[in-house]
């Protein structure tokens, strides 16, 4: 096994483009010559785009696009602009008249650091795709990932910066990858020794507080945190998968989250992972699975690793650097 970057897979493309002023993006997957999709969603506050058409029993069979952006459900008018792009240059579902390109997505919410009056619209995701294009792809503050911040249980005074992270590995001929924006309610734990490495923060003790501590703690106190939070991500394979199995291993995914965001999958945020799989190696199922929820884990942590400090909202290595 071997890692390998995750722009290294033939027939996809991936594409940022943020605003650093405002601190918000959007990231797209292009599959030109469409790929098999699933998605999970385990979040209690979701805000996705055709999710429904990905279900096994519907008669979509692939997807030309998904999407990851901020904005909250503003940022679902990124898509227009990548269906703008597809369509240009006739690629999409075939219905006759014309073809429909099928892009669907997940935004997360990041309306609390930045200017929350600008948000990814339709010239965001059409530039997002040109971007693909050029190859214009990176981790940290980038895409959706710009204005992703972490660890929100006591509020933005003690979050930290998230970020956009990937993982990409090979084994013989099959390729499983991940891209994740990391915006999660609570802390990102390293899964070797148990330790928060991102998370709620305070920086006049210099120690983490532990999110789910807490809320064990003040177990009946009820409070609305949702503000800021929901991580989402993307499994990318060239393993031969039925639409049916790339829902699974979407499923089996979220296991990378349990792993190394605690907790996940609150009603506070919307986390969900669409897979993706451009159909060319044949792979048992159990096999791809379990790699997803591995490169999900390593991506969820290299996008807090690889984020940069804004305004209050400190970074890892700024944490880092605390202790030596």
């Amino acid at each position: 096994m071997k890692e390998i970057s995750i722009t290294e897979f033939d027939g996809i493309k991936i594409g940022n483009v943020e605003n650093p002023d405002a601190m918000t993006g959007c990231t797209v997957i292009i599959c030109e010559n469409g790929a098999t999709a699933g998605v999970d969603i385990r979040g209690g506050a979701p805000g996705t785009r055709e999710t429904a058409l990905l279900n096994p029993i519907n008669m979509i069979q692939q997807v030309q696009a998904i999407f990851l952006s901020g904005g909250s459900a503003y940022g679902l008018d990124a898509a227009s602009g990548i269906m703008e792009y597809l369509e240009e240059r006739n690629i999409g579902f075939d219905v006759g008249v014309s073809k429909v390109p099928i892009v669907s997505g997940a935004v997360l919410f990041d309306l609390e650091i930045g200017d929350y009056k600008v948000r990814p619209d339709k010239k965001m995701g059409y530039t997002a795709c040109i971007n693909a294009e050029k190859g214009i792809f990176e981790e940290g503050n980038y895409g959706a990932g710009c204005g992703a911040t972490i660890g929100k249980i006591l509020g933005t005074k003690y979050a930290m910066k998230g970020g956009l992270g990937a993982y990409a590995i090979q084994i013989g001929d099959l390729k499983v990858g991940a891209v994740v924006a990391v915006n999660c309610l609570g802390d990102v734990i390293d899964p070797i020794s148990n330790k928060i490495l991102a998370g709620a923060f305070s920086r006049e003790k210099k120690n983490f507080i532990s999110t789910e501590e807490f809320m064990i703690k003040n177990y009946n106190h009820k409070s609305n945190v949702f503000n800021g939070n929901t991580t989402i991500g993307a499994v990318i394979t060239n393993a031969a998968l039925t639409k049916t199995e790339m829902n699974k291993v979407a499923s089996m995914a979220h296991n990378g989250f349990g792993r190394v965001i605690r907790p996940s999958h609150t009603m506070y945020d919307g986390d969900t992972i669409f897979a993706l799989s451009s159909g060319e190696v044949v792979a048992d199922i159990n096999v791809v699975g379990l790699l997803a929820a591995n490169v999900i884990e390593q991506a969820v942590i290299n996008g807090i690793k690889k984020a940069v400090s804004f305004d209050s909202y400190i970074s890892y290595a700024e944490v880092n650097s605390l202790f030596k």
